[in-house]
């Protein structure tokens, strides 16, 4: 049987719909070829991000590397290095660039992240400071510097439920000062404050939580745990301790330092020590070097000659000091609960630490010895007896955070780390690393928009 010849339109009709198909399969061919090539453009944003981050991460070793050597060449003998010596800002590493978060030495807080090192001397130590002086702190309360007492103490000293969070109290010393977080009591908000990011400055996606226009930070910007002084030479030979030592070793101390009147300062400073030449056993030590300080002072020594003495005597036997401040670098936050904590009231401890800050600034050249603290307030001041009795300032810091954010090529690969670093050895060392980079941009709006226009360039 023959089939009728297909007419005209059976042949269009057919035509058309291969058409269709052939369309369709294009269609189809042209999605899988864009799905591709967007998630190859995705892969390909990814490998540079993960390349960027890479350099990044090994910017911050190479930066590390930079502050140690740093450290080594302008921290000599207790010296605080001055970030005019060092680049501290968008420093290059290959295609990388680093930056040092700071904090500014006058206590200020602007609109951009200050560069810069941070001394871990100017802050009070957990270990050391009682509770007399951690309870005047900036928003701190007596219950938590109990509490603080109580981890650290080898007994404890007030009862606390730490069952119900989970874990035990410590009852050893703080070995970091994130271990805050587990004392009873504390909050992120309180140890961090306004700062959440911790870079210093109230960014603008930090509340300002008493609408003062200034940044608040917590508990973790007063406090550390690293601070050690070693009392001995840079060499290792011992410092002359001038509560041992008999009145003509002290006479040949005084000549060998080239004091004026050096016999008769000499014979002043020990009849001090010895009020009572026929009893040896009746001594007045000198407490530190304010107190020594102090005393020479008294006596008629002039703050020069008395620096020429002080780099090579000593008044304790123990091989470090631990947990001096160093009133060089202090904030006024922290001398003021210093002087507070030597019972000072208020007015008058937070008036001291204010004139402190004020002379230090004006007088750069005068800080090298203890003596300065006395020159700004006086002998006479009550507020540097007290602080004689004590042996909790210094003029020296060994220890240092180099809190380094990084970011690789067209300012991607952001990451963070803090490093604690110590030369009290006479080598430094890093004793704390800990990465930040989960705080978010630390580096202010001035460096954000100075990356994205040379990224659009």
């Amino acid at each position: 049987m023959n089939l009728p010849p297909p007419t005209l339109n059976a042949r269009r009709s057919r035509q058309g719909s291969v058409l269709i198909i052939v369309l369709w399969v294009c269609v189809g061919l042209v999605s899988i070829a864009l799905y591709f090539a967007n998630t190859m453009g995705f892969e390909l944003r990814a490998s540079d991000n993960r390349v960027s981050g890479l350099q990044a991460d090994q910017a911050i070793e190479g930066a590390a590397r930079y502050v140690g050597l740093a450290l080594l060449n302008f921290a000599t003998n207790g010296t605080v290095p001055d970030n005019t010596q060092f680049r501290c800002e968008a420093v290059p590493v290959g295609d990388a660039r680093f930056w040092l978060l700071g904090r500014d030495p006058s206590g200020t807080s602007g609109p951009e992240p200050y560069f810069g090192l941070v001394d871990e001397g100017a802050k009070l130590s957990l270990n050391n400071a009682s509770t007399n002086v951690l309870q005047y702190l900036p928003n701190m309360t007596i219950d938590f510097a109990d509490a603080i007492l109580d981890w650290r103490s080898t007994n404890g000293v007030v009862a606390l439920d730490y069952t119900s969070l989970g874990y035990q109290t410590k009852y050893a010393p703080f070995e970091t000062v994130d271990e805050l977080r587990l004392v009873y009591g504390s909050s992120l908000e309180f140890l961090a404050g306004e700062d959440v990011n911790r870079n210093g400055i109230l960014d603008k996606n930090e509340k300002d939580l008493n609408s003062s226009g200034q940044l608040d930070p917590g508990l973790f910007e007063y406090v550390t745990v690293y601070t050690r002084e070693p009392n001995f030479h840079a060499d290792g030979t011992t410092l002359t301790n001038v509560n041992t030592i008999s009145e003509s070793e002290m006479r040949s101390l005084f000549q060998n330092a080239g004091t004026s009147s050096a016999a008769r300062m000499a014979q002043l400073l020990y009849r001090s020590i010895h009020p009572n030449p026929n009893n040896p056993r009746t001594v007045n030590n000198c407490n530190g070097l304010l107190d020594l300080a102090l005393r020479c002072k008294n006596a008629g020594l002039s703050s020069d000659d008395f620096a020429k003495l002080e780099p090579n005597v000593t008044t304790s036997t123990n091989a470090y000091f631990r947990g001096r401040v160093n009133v060089n670098t202090a904030g006024v936050d922290v001398l003021t609960a210093l002087f507070m904590g030597a019972g000072q009231d208020e007015q008058t401890a937070l008036s001291a630490a204010q004139t402190l800050i004020t002379y230090r600034e004006q007088n750069l050249s005068r800080l090298g010895s203890i003596t300065w603290v006395i020159d700004a307030l006086g002998n006479n001041q009550p507020i540097i007896t007290a602080m004689a009795r004590r042996n909790d300032l210094t003029t020296r810091s060994y220890q240092f955070t180099a809190d380094i954010a990084a970011v690789g090529p067209f300012g991607r690969g952001y990451r963070r780390v803090k490093f604690i670093f110590d030369i009290s050895d006479g080598t430094p060392k890093i004793l704390y690393r800990q990465d930040l980079s989960r705080l978010g941009w630390a580096l202010g709006e001035k460096a954000r928009t100075t990356l994205l226009a040379k990224n659009t360039q």
